[in-house]
């Protein structure tokens, strides 16, 4: 299948896809409306320079959800269904950034029609986050 439209029975461990975006502070003004995150580490530049970020800095789950695009969008893609991800914020994302997000298949259970996947957002040679995701992916049958 084309890019974004995978069954199970098309991958291969090994596989990958990645995701590239500048986080804007647009970006995460909107999220924090979405979410009701208002925290002003992300919103209030006066109160985050003084945190030892220095500048505001996205939401992690913002961050996060970069990975959620590849899984929907690319790799499985269409159809897919998110049963588990874990998550290691290791650095902050501030305005500006191009983030960098990364999925690459690590299991397969055919049978039971799921994906492992290692995950990894970086910006840079910086990863920012890191964790794994547990995916059910649609069958031809």
């Amino acid at each position: 299948m084309a890019n974004g439209h995978f069954y199970i029975e098309d991958l291969e461990i090994g596989m990958e896809a990645a995701h590239v975006r500048v986080v804007t502070g647009s970006d995460i003004e909107i999220f924090a409306e979405l979410s009701g995150d208002n925290n002003p580490v992300h919103l209030d530049a006066d109160f985050a320079a003084k945190s030892p970020f220095k500048a505001r800095i996205a939401h992690g789950m913002l961050t996060a959800s970069f990975i959620s695009t590849i899984l929907g969008t690319k790799l499985p893609g269409y159809g897919c269904i998110y049963l588990s991800q874990t998550l290691r914020f290791k650095a902050p994302v501030k305005i500006g950034d191009t983030v960098r997000a990364l999925a690459r298949i690590s299991s397969l259970d055919r049978d039971k029609r799921r994906a492992g996947l290692d995950c990894m957002v970086s910006v840079g040679d910086k990863v920012v986050l890191e964790g794994e995701a547990l995916v059910l992916v649609p069958s031809r049958s």
